[in-house]
């Protein structure tokens, strides 16, 4: 027992450094690895504790099976001295002797009989070290007068004993049982043994079992890795964000995974609409740049003239590169969470607003087609940007006396804003292609065609979409706008 409580206490020792010295190591194993560990680890306890709960259970019951058959051989015991005077057994001495004629003790168990005077007398396998020992003969003596039960340690094995004293006044004889405790015992250990012989065939198929379903669990997480890593590489071609995981299943893994392919999907776009945006501007930047080198090579200095003219070019073009450098400020601000401010809008205020302002662009027929009586959070002065710049559209698309016309209504669950016009109307051929960035309509060389990309964005910005209505003459541009939950109406 002291060398187990020594182990124990050695063991507990080594488990309270331990951490301190594997915690890097530890944070550096794979998920993978560390579930199995896990596993092995509870199932380690688990079977520990079973061990222990058998151990405990098996010992009290060969408690109380030894102590169940001392009880039970004196009950025979105490039978038989009491029927032995009619059988003519007469004195102590006589009976106990008797007894162990008549009786054939148990497994692991002697019957003994110490005379009042003599040598002692046993019945039962033969035991060397139980005959020699004084502690033996000791303990009956101390019992002898009294009776009583007592356990000894004989050079490590423990007996259990009984002393049944037998008197007739003059002289004592004692009747005595012993169970040999450790060899009952034994059993016991034997059984342990082979429990952890199992238990470690348990283990290893446990942590066999948790290692290859940890990484059938884990392999998604490690293909999404493995893609992680293959874009956010120093070489990103388009192939790579073209790369989506293989979706198996509905947990949570999954559900990971589709996250993961949707992120893709807007990584893809953006990534492509930066290189549209880069490859359109870098071609819409070197005409200018052409223009102006072209004249500067061919300027003649002493020709005031041609100083003066070539002066006028080059601050014209100067200026349309500002106004495409500060419209690709604009729709690079658009992905902002901030690009739109809502605050309650009156939108027949706004669309009043917007008609009036649009009147400053040129002579044309404007009119206002109706107003919608709502309060709702948007961002008015990106509405009218939006607004202004469809009516610019529309100006230049139409002629003196054209009717262009603003308007708005609350149609289901959204508001819509729309500008139309008697003019050229839109080529169909453009028109899936209208709002992409540097598209322009028809013949059209004003701009950079980077407006009706910028209404876009703001609509997109506030949740909505651009409509293109069908018209028998001229166009129609309709801005469709959800309306939030709890607008308010000013009228009917």
């Amino acid at each position: 027992m002291t060398t187990t409580v020594a182990a124990m206490t050695t063991g507990t020792t080594m488990t309270t450094e331990s951490p301190r010295v594997l915690r890097a190591p530890w944070r550096r194993a794979t998920v993978r690895t560390r579930i199995t560990a896990g596993v092995a680890a509870l199932t380690i306890v688990g079977l520990v504790l079973v061990s222990l709960a058998l151990y405990a259970v098996e010992s009290r019951r060969i408690d109380r099976t030894v102590e169940r058959a001392l009880l039970q051989e004196l009950e025979e015991f105490s039978g038989f001295a009491e029927r032995a005077p009619s059988a003519g057994i007469t004195g102590p001495d006589a009976v106990v002797l008797a007894f162990l004629e008549r009786n054939a003790p148990d497994a692991r168990e002697s019957l003994w009989a110490f005379p009042s005077a003599g040598t002692p007398q046993f019945t039962g396998d033969v035991d060397v070290e139980l005959q020699g020992s004084d502690r033996f003969a000791g303990t009956v003596e101390q019992l002898r007068a009294s009776g009583g039960a007592s356990t000894i340690d004989v050079d490590g094995t423990e007996y259990r004993l009984v002393v049944q004293p037998v008197t007739d006044g003059s002289s004592t004889a004692a009747f005595v049982v012993v169970q040999d405790v450790s060899a009952a015992r034994s059993e016991l250990r034997s059984l342990l043994t082979t429990y952890a012989v199992v238990a470690l065939v348990v283990l290893a198929a446990v942590t066999a079992v948790a290692a290859a379903l940890a990484g059938r669990l884990l392999r998604p997480l490690t293909d999404l890795r493995e893609t992680a890593q293959a874009i956010t590489g120093s070489s990103v071609s388009a192939q790579d964000l073209r790369t989506r995981l293989e979706v198996v299943g509905h947990d949570d893994v999954a559900e990971l995974q589709r996250t993961f392919n949707a992120m893709l999907d807007r990584v893809e776009e953006a990534f492509a609409a930066q290189r549209r945006l880069l490859d359109d501007a870098a071609h819409e930047l070197r005409t200018p740049l052409t223009v102006i080198r072209g004249h500067l090579d061919v300027l003649d200095p002493d020709d005031l003239e041609d100083v003066a003219a070539t002066r006028a070019l080059v601050t014209d073009e100067v200026d349309r590169m500002g106004r495409l450098v500060g419209d690709l400020l604009m729709l690079a601000r658009s992905v902002r969470p901030d690009f739109v401010r809502r605050t309650p809008t009156d939108a027949a205020a706004l669309t009043v607003g917007v008609l009036e302002r649009a009147r400053g662009l040129g002579d044309r027929d404007w009119r206002l087609d109706g107003t919608a009586a709502v309060h709702a959070d948007l961002d008015g002065q990106r509405l009218t940007q939006a607004l202004l710049q469809l009516a610019d559209n529309a100006h230049r698309h139409t002629s003196v006396g054209d009717v262009v016309a603003i308007g708005s209504a609350v149609v289901g669950e959204h508001l819509e804003l729309w500008v139309r016009d008697t003019g050229t109307g839109i080529d169909p051929a453009v028109a899936d292609v209208l709002f992409d960035r540097f598209a322009r309509a028809g013949s059209d060389d004003e701009g950079f065609g980077l407006g009706l990309s910028i209404v876009q964005a703001i609509v997109l910005a506030h949740g909505g979409t651009v409509r293109v209505d069908p018209v028998q003459v001229g166009a129609r541009l309709t801005l469709v706008l959800p309306l939030q939950p709890g607008v308010a109406f000013t009228g009917v």
